[in-house]
């Protein structure tokens, strides 16, 4: 039986066509998770004639426990804290703003080098689209809406094209609207709903941006 998707080209071309109801809008922005989300934010926001853009975000991951998040930060100078985790592990002031430190500092090189000068995207009073290549466990996207909700946008939509049922309706529990195109009883990963799936480089999403860019403008 062939995947859903050849790959995230035509990922982003079958998501986009559950989310015309946003066509034409002046108040939606995309947003693409890097690396792999890109590409498909890329056809969403094509489709739907909306300006696209990257959203950032850097797990502040629990030191000694990393894949633990004790919080995050993102594009707009944004952090946002996990208190619950923060007082269980008592982890102490020093502590977070050294591991705020280091990871704004990959943040703030990944901006430079997506982004070229262009300054972060405005979100305010805006419907922000959310979009990733898929969703396992869903943690990087819910520091993205972590993230991204002090910068109060109207509304939040998070739109995947493939997504583990329990995490998609976990998410759906947090956003205004969630669009998870394909939900697979039998998951496994991402990756296993692709064709092709080979990593997206740093070039590919400064091309795409640029290219958005300029047929923007």
């Amino acid at each position: 039986m062939p995947l859903p998707f050849r790959d995230r080209t035509d990922a982003g071309a079958q998501l986009a066509r559950k989310l015309l109801h946003y066509a034409g809008r002046n108040d939606v922005i995309v947003l693409g998770l890097p690396r792999g989300g890109v590409p498909v934010a890329y056809e969403v926001a094509r489709e739907l004639n909306a300006p696209l853009d990257v959203f950032l975000v850097r797990k502040l991951g629990l030191p000694g426990h990393e894949e633990l998040a004790m919080g995050a930060i993102a594009s707009g100078g944004v952090r946002v804290l996990n208190e619950e985790v923060v007082r269980e592990f008592g982890v102490p002031p020093q502590v977070i703003e050294r591991v705020t430190a280091r990871e704004s500092a990959e943040l703030e090189r990944r901006e430079v080098m997506y982004r070229r000068g262009r300054p972060a995207p405005e979100v305010a009073g805006r419907i922000a689209i959310v979009v990733d290549d898929g969703l396992a466990t869903g943690s990087t996207m819910r520091a993205a809406v972590a993230a991204l909700r002090p910068l109060k946008p109207a509304r939040i939509v998070v739109a995947v094209p493939v997504a583990a049922p329990s995490t998609c309706r976990e998410l759906g529990m947090i956003v205004d609207e969630i669009v998870c195109a394909e939900t697979p009883e039998r998951f496994f990963a991402v990756g296993a709903w692709y064709d092709d799936f080979r990593q997206t480089s740093d070039d590919e999403i400064r091309r795409l941006l640029a290219g958005f860019a300029r047929k923007a403008s």
